[in-house]
């Protein structure tokens, strides 16, 4: 794990979670409770990230776009223990139990020992989803979920011992808690970045050893711009950009082919803890306006009115104070209808989509 300037190993980090696990003790946070968290892209995000999930707590992800009251409906909704709150983040409205990173941070502690097994079945994050077709529902991610996500994903793309991911997605989205979870399975390295600034992004791409990098399209295109403009090609090890967000267009994947920049296309949603549809890049020309063809131990397939319909182990077992919302999108035959609408090509080997959920 690293920020540019520190780099933690698995074991160093490991030491300093069971070190911030006696500073959440320590300031009153039980144990098998629910932590909220408002954080950037930082190491200390990461850090107590790594330390809610070492001592057996639940991540709850909290969106820093949200207002104040919005936020506090979250935290009401969720019972959490309280909110732990990036410093540069920190609003002077916060009720009591909000705590700053440095006030947890600087806490007098012994450390703890960390959880040396998971129960797959275990919550390990909650994220409320953007609330575009109601009120946000909390979605209940479990380790298995990740586990699953992981596994496919990896399959997927592939996976070296030199692996190196760039994450300057947002971590409280599943876009970028994802590499962090996969970091963690993977045992692979992550690169943290705060912001997405195209021109400090290039330089990384450039002299770093990052493999891989999860994008939207406007990223996409505004590092295809500094790449356009003289800039020395990506580092070596590169391999390839995960596109989430909506599909690419064929100026855009023409001007990748020139640059030898390899683009996977990608479909997910929180409910599903990141993609469970990609398009490999040699299928990208041939596949405009695809997303491509399932991920392993997914199923697909599209209803009489063009719902998209799946199964997959990575699916949320259900939304948090809502036992009857995932029953509500769920065939009798269990297919989750994921409110998406879509299409199968002539071949059937890949799938259109509209409506796209991240």
């Amino acid at each position: 794990m690293t920020d540019g300037k520190q780099q933690l190993s698995f074991q160093a980090l490991a030491t300093d979670a069971g070190h911030i696990a006696g500073q959440l003790t320590a300031n009153n946070i039980p144990a098998q409770t629910r932590v909220a968290v408002l954080a950037n892209n930082t190491l200390a995000g990461y850090r107590i990230a790594m330390a809610l999930l070492g001592s057996g707590r639940t991540i709850v992800w909290l969106n820093k776009r949200l207002t104040t009251a919005e936020l506090l409906r979250e935290f009401v909704d969720c019972q959490a223990s309280t909110c732990l709150v990036a410093d540069d983040l920190w609003r002077t409205d916060f009720p009591e139990a909000f705590i700053q990173f440095s006030v947890l941070l600087a806490t007098a502690a012994d450390p703890e020992s960390l959880q040396s097994d998971f129960d797959l079945p275990q919550v390990a994050s909650i994220m409320y989803t953007s609330g575009t077709t109601g009120a946000p529902k909390g979605v209940l991610q479990t380790f298995d979920n990740h586990y699953n996500s992981a596994l496919a994903s990896a399959l997927n793309l592939g996976l070296t011992p030199n692996d190196d991911w760039l994450c300057a997605v947002p971590i409280f989205h599943i876009s970028g808690f994802s590499i962090m979870m996969r970091g963690l399975i993977y045992g692979m390295t992550v690169r943290l970045t705060e912001r997405f600034d195209a021109e400090a992004i290039n330089t990384i791409l450039v002299n770093e050893p990052v493999t891989a990098m999860s994008v939207v399209p406007y990223m996409l295109k505004k590092l295809l711009a500094f790449q356009e403009t003289n800039s020395a090609p990506y580092n070596a090890h590169f391999r390839t950009m995960l596109l989430g967000g909506g599909p690419i267009d064929r100026t855009t994947l023409k001007r990748c082919e020139q640059l030898h920049i390899s683009v996977v296309q990608s479909y997910g949603m929180t409910e599903t803890c990141s993609q469970i549809v990609a398009l490999s890049n040699q299928d990208a020309a041939a596949k405009i306006g695809s997303a491509g063809q399932p991920l392993f131990s997914t199923q697909l397939m599209i209803s009489d009115d063009n719902e998209i319909l799946l199964k997959t182990p990575a699916l949320t077992p259900g939304y948090l104070n809502r036992p009857t919302a995932l029953f509500d999108k769920t065939t009798a035959d269990g297919w989750y209808k994921t409110g998406d609408v879509g299409q199968l090509d002539y071949d059937a080997s890949s799938l259109s989509t509209a409506g796209w959920m991240t």
